[in-house]
């Protein structure tokens, strides 16, 4: 939907309403477009300086850009923005939703771990089979969990795997040491791997991080070990996690798969001990008051001329 007859004097292109976000800055107009309904359009657009582009409406938003040819800012609600990079005009400032998600895509890790580690979805089967499967199953307590990616979310997965008394590896980029303990660069993995009883994927979809999680990488992996992915589908090479899934090796809980959403008759709808939720994890209701909270303060400092938040780019030349 978008606001009736939007004015030239529009600056902002919302999927919230003003009184949503508490106001706006004195003399600014903004147009609502929630990504449902007709694509806004008009001469109105050109006018836009700053816009959020609605939570899963990537694809709709991006033929909006070249309409808004005083477009400053485009807010992402996403954490991972790999879709939106390459549409960015020349000068325009990207920014993504760090401090949103963290909450929910951590609560949502550790519920796909916990369930596929005591293996759950075995559990649901046999109570609606209306069969007592009673017996020993592995706990998350003496496991060693290694967290592939480290930037917010990996260390709220850590915060709240931490009471489970399990021991953590940590993985991102570059090393680092933090208050939890150091961080590893992705260059040892190799000897890192072999150390896990259960990996928590939480990286962004970049050319580095595409298909890292590999043959050779889930080759490593404990007998018994397994792979949660709350990041993107496509770091995960699928057909080699499914190879090991058929043999009965690995486990899988995935929130995010490639492709996405993953058709009926996809192998990995019906492989052994595999867990599939449809990219839900930060769909929440956590979501809109942190994603409010984010607007708001991101318009204020814009309107201010202060220094945005969250920047990932900057459009070039």
């Amino acid at each position: 939907m978008t606001s009736a007859k939007p004015s030239a004097g529009v600056r902002l292109l919302l999927p919230f309403t003003p009184a949503e976000l508490g106001g706006l800055p004195g003399g600014w107009e903004a147009a609502l477009w929630d990504g449902t309904g007709g694509v806004p359009g008009g001469p109105w657009l050109a006018g836009v300086e700053f816009f959020v582009v609605p939570y899963t409406f990537t694809g709709r938003a991006l033929g909006l850009l070249p309409g808004m040819p005083g477009l400053r800012v485009v807010q992402s609600l996403s954490v991972g923005v790999e879709d939106l990079l390459p549409h960015l005009p020349p000068g325009v400032t990207l920014c993504n939703a760090t401090g949103v998600h963290e909450a929910s895509t951590a609560e949502h890790a550790v519920t796909l771990l916990l369930a596929a580690l005591r293996r759950i979805p075995d559990l649901v089967r046999a109570q609606q089979a209306q069969r007592w499967e009673a017996g020993f199953r592995p706990a998350l307590a003496d496991r060693t969990v290694l967290l592939l990616g480290y930037g917010a979310i990996g260390a709220a997965v850590e915060a709240r795997i931490a009471p489970f008394e399990c021991r953590v590896l940590r993985v991102a980029r570059r090393a680092r040491q933090t208050a939890r303990g150091p961080v590893q660069p992705v260059e040892e993995l190799a000897s890192l791997v072999p150390r896990a009883d259960a990996v928590v994927v939480t990286l962004p979809l970049t050319a580095q991080t595409r298909g890292l999680v590999d043959a050779a990488f889930l080759a490593r992996l404990r007998d018994g070990a397994v792979v949660v992915n709350v990041g993107r589908g496509a770091v995960v090479d699928g057909a080699a996690l499914l190879a090991e899934l058929r043999g009965g090796r690995l486990g899988a809980a995935l929130d995010v798969t490639d492709p996405e959403p993953l058709p009926p008759g996809h192998p990995l709808w019906t492989a052994p001990n595999t867990l599939i939720t449809p990219h839900t994890a930060a769909t929440t209701s956590a979501f809109r008051p942190r994603a409010l909270a984010l607007v708001r303060a991101q318009v204020a400092r814009y309107a201010a001329g202060g220094a945005l938040v969250n920047v990932v780019a900057v459009g070039g030349g």
